[in-house]
């Protein structure tokens, strides 16, 4: 069968597409926003990928389109996908019916963290001899693919609540059906299709209805937001992780920087079952991200002891605090943080890394609910922990950021285009400092040209 894809370069489409070349179908794809690290691994699997949407990329008429949900009425292709009676279903739906109705589906939920944790539980049952297939929004370090069948029953989903297609307004994670289902967090985003948080309650409660009586639900007990979607219903197995003291999975921390450890069910306070938690990731965020990943793993089979053992060989998926470079001496970090709760958390365990080095946050609000300046209030506290601040601020924005540039108190600032940040960024660069520029698009390929930018310096000093 030949399946194309429409949006092939986002996250999840991507592996839609690595799961359908090794099912044996002929995959091609289109997209208008064509950049790494998924284009990269696109290309790497030989998959063809056609700039925009052009109808003509239809004339190899295929038997499938599976359309992303970035694609709406009155697109050219979808317009002449609907005209010319291609079948067509959402990447979600496509998931469901071709891979996971087999398979025992373990679904990472929540706002903040589904990546990382995802990544961390695919790990830990790979590392365990189970051999699970898994779909990631992102390239995992461990395996280098954002998606694989697999040998095995298991597979680990990301499990995102945004909608599935234009046809289908309904959250991705309703398709899977997990059997083991972890709740990181719930927070307001996505404001351009959930007019509120309860909204949002809303489709996390339609996720717990799908899982059997025989599943476990591991939820965040520190999280506010969790409990009222749970007592809407709650027909499953339940175990709460977290650093509160009714945690079933517990964290607890000492010292400064902290040392991180686990205490698990049926262990007692005196520590007769701790487990210490890698650094495999740094940040209390990630601690919690890897305490429901062991969690998770435990539910089919995995030994926490084992699952400790083996969280210290996790990598981290690329553009989560990801190592860019280092140029004379200014070290260039990357990360996909969007949200102001990210935001504050990955420059937190950046911290962790470095000290008191100086770190210069630099950000793109690109999301949609950053545009319409949801978090506008929010994201000044945010970014209190970072030594200076630089603001790409696209056009069109929904609201005035006067507020936020008081906010910043004389630690940055505002810019209006890039060429100007870059100006910025590299006069306050000095070497030491650490850079974490973060987006959720590619920032106009900001970290390379900011590297260029300072070798270039040091060749005119030099």
């Amino acid at each position: 069968m030949h399946i194309h894809i429409a949006g092939i370069c986002g996250t999840f489409m991507a592996g839609v597409a690595q799961l359908a070349r090794e099912l044996g179908h002929r995959v091609s794809g289109s997209d208008s926003n064509v950049y790494p690290p998924m284009s990269d691994f696109l290309e790497a699997a030989g998959i063809p990928i056609r700039q925009g949407w052009d109808p003509a990329h239809l004339v190899d008429r295929p038997d499938l389109v599976v359309i992303g949900n970035a694609l709406s009425r009155g697109n050219p292709l979808v317009e002449a996908v609907l005209d010319a009676h291609i079948p067509y279903t959402s990447g979600p739906a496509w998931l469901a019916q071709e891979v996971l109705q087999t398979r025992h589906v373990l679904a990472v939920a929540g706002t903040h963290g589904k990546t990382t944790t995802s990544s961390m539980l695919a790990h830990l049952l790979d590392a365990g001899g189970l051999s699970p297939g898994f779909l990631i929004g992102g390239i995992p370090g461990n395996f280098g693919v954002p998606a694989r069948l697999g040998q095995g029953r298991y597979f680990v989903i990301e499990a995102d609540e945004y909608d599935s297609a234009f046809f289908d307004k309904r959250s991705k994670f309703v398709h899977y059906r997990p059997d083991t289902l972890v709740i990181n967090n719930l927070e307001f985003d996505h404001a351009d299709i959930f007019p509120d948080l309860a909204a949002i309650q809303t489709q996390f409660h339609h996720l717990v209805r799908t899982v059997p009586s025989s599943g476990r639900i591991l939820w965040n007990a520190d999280e506010a937001n969790i409990p009222p979607v749970l007592a809407r219903g709650l027909w499953s197995e339940s175990q709460r992780f977290g650093a509160s003291e009714d945690s079933d999975w517990r964290l607890l921390e000492q010292g400064e920087p902290p040392r991180r450890s686990l205490r698990i069910p049926g262990s007692s306070s005196s520590g007769g079952s701790m487990n210490t938690l890698p650094d495999a990731a740094p940040g209390r965020h990630n601690a919690l991200n890897a305490i429901a990943a062991i969690a998770a793993a435990s539910h089919v089979g995995v030994h926490p002891e084992e699952a400790c053992v083996a969280l210290a060989r996790f990598r981290n998926t690329k553009r989560r605090l990801e190592l860019v470079g280092e140029v004379e001496g200014v070290t260039v970090h990357d990360d996909f943080a969007h949200h102001p709760t990210a935001i504050a958390a990955t420059i937190a365990a950046l911290r962790e890394r470095v000290g008191a080095a100086p770190i210069i946050a630099v950000l793109e609000p690109r999301s949609n609910t950053m545009r319409m300046g949801v978090h506008k209030d929010a994201l000044g506290p945010s970014l209190a922990a970072a030594d200076h601040v630089l603001i790409l601020m696209p056009p069109g924005l929904d609201w005035d950021a006067t507020a936020l540039e008081e906010a910043l108190a004389g630690r940055g600032g505002l810019c209006t285009n890039l060429d100007e940040l870059l100006d910025a960024l590299v006069e306050r660069c000095r070497p030491g400092s650490h850079v974490l520029a973060m987006s959720n698009g590619d920032f106009g390929g900001l970290h390379q040209r900011l590297m260029h930018r300072l070798s270039a310096r040091n060749d005119l000093v030099s």
